[in-house]
């Protein structure tokens, strides 16, 4: 690797925010390589080293866009921290230091947040160069509302941390963005419904930019039946709706759905976990009143 000359094209020259010596975060398009910017080229264009989730991907992106090669240096998750010490030696050296993913913004779900923090923590200058977000994509066409959101990303595959985010979304009252696999998002869907109700409104979006893209609208409930029997090829962006806002709920009202719901000792468990989903309080809450009202407390 050798650090830039400083004589390149008018695209490296050009650009005050990349010259040599800095690291350049650069958003690359999420399926429809028009969406490929020309700040976003120039700077691609102007690298000395590309550090790359797949270098296959990046070499077919920088063919397609008439863009020659420079070193290039993968960082997918094994090897990020090895390339992002070589990240900072390069950009040390002088040279200029572009850092990309498959698709979208490194470090966001993505490869490259530790060439980030390595930079920063050296004391090498940082730029972004934004690019397309399947995040923003899928909330703009979720209709759910883009005023307010969070990003959620891949939940845990198992265990208790994935149970602790399942419930934590269960109460969010803004809109919520999910990355999923798609050999993972039936069961993502069937475990929200778990947890908020299958009323709950969703988007499922695929293929965002591509030929074939595709968003379903509707609830959690009719999601999973959409799903049921389908091969859910492409990665999937699960936008969740918020939950409704929360309202004073007092124990004798607790206590009436709970008698709503039992009809015996044996369905209390399920009874409990139906009467804290439908009103929003704590599973503790109503199993401590459930608990009274079987010893005859009330």
């Amino acid at each position: 690797m050798s650090p830039a000359s400083g004589d390149g094209g008018p695209d490296q020259v050009r650009d005050p925010s990349f010259p040599p010596g800095t690291v350049a975060i650069v958003g690359t398009p999420i399926g429809n390589l028009g969406d490929l910017s020309p700040r976003a080229a120039g700077a691609l264009a102007a690298a000395d080293v590309i550090c790359c989730e797949d270098t296959r991907r990046t070499r077919a992106l920088l063919s397609a866009a008439g863009i020659p090669t420079p070193d290039l240096v993968g960082i997918e998750a094994h090897r990020e921290a090895a390339g992002a010490a070589l990240a900072v030696a390069a950009a040390a050296a002088g040279g200029r230091v572009a850092v990309v993913t498959d698709a979208g913004m490194p470090g966001v779900s993505d490869p490259g947040g530790r060439v980030l923090r390595a930079a920063l923590d050296a004391g090498i200058p940082v730029t972004v160069v934004p690019g397309p977000s399947a995040a923003v994509v899928a909330v703009v066409l979720s209709g759910l509302g883009a005023e307010r959101w969070c990003f959620e990303g891949f939940l845990p595959r198992s265990g208790r941390e994935r149970s602790a985010r399942l419930a934590a979304l269960a109460s969010e009252q803004r809109a919520s963005v999910i990355y999923e696999a798609p050999a993972r998002v039936a069961r993502t869907v069937a475990d929200l419904a778990g947890v908020c109700g299958p009323d709950r409104g969703v988007a499922l979006a695929r293929e965002l930019t591509k030929l074939f893209e595709q968003v379903w609208r509707g609830t959690l409930g009719g999601a999973g039946e959409w799903l049921a029997g389908k091969e859910p090829r492409g990665e999937w962006v699960v936008v969740l709706g918020g939950a409704p806002p929360r309202r004073e709920v007092d124990d004798d009202e607790i206590l009436s759905e709970l008698a709503a719901h039992s009809s015996g000792p044996g369905d209390r468990r399920a009874a409990v976990g139906e009467v804290a989903r439908a009103l929003g309080v704590p599973r503790r809450r109503v199993y401590e009143l459930a608990l009274g009202l079987r010893g005859g407390d009330r």
